[in-house]
């Protein structure tokens, strides 16, 4: 699982992801966004679950549009994350931002379905 640790409020490490700036599409701003913070390019995606507890994160209420991706490239980190690293199941750190630990249960728990395609140029 590749996780990113937060160079910005709130610390701890968390999935990829980011804002979707005016006129980008969920899929656009999710090739984007991994690009700009890990360095490797999606070639695959598919929409898993969409997370909109008001209290998931505590700067603003926000919803977030979970996608799964299949991505080519060399991981590095950039933009607003310090690190990005690949962790085993059994090895998820202690400290992950927003409700990323329930996402990542339930994408272990394969809790809701999704149909991967080719990623948006």
């Amino acid at each position: 699982m590749l996780l990113i640790r937060r160079r910005n409020p709130p610390h701890g490490w968390a999935l990829p992801g980011g804002f979707v700036d005016y006129g980008e599409t969920l899929e656009q701003a999710v090739v984007r966004e991994t690009l700009e913070e890990t360095g490797l390019k999606v070639v695959r995606l598919g929409q898993f679950h969409a997370y909109s507890d008001p209290a998931r994160d505590c700067r603003l209420h926000t919803v977030a549009a979970v996608f799964v991706v299949e991505t080519r490239g060399e991981s590095r980190a950039g933009d607003d994350a310090r690190e990005c690293r690949f962790f085993a199941w059994r090895n998820l750190p202690a400290r992950i931002a927003f409700d990323h630990r329930k996402i990542l249960e339930d994408y272990k728990r394969r809790r809701y379905r999704w149909v991967m395609v080719r990623a948006p140029r």
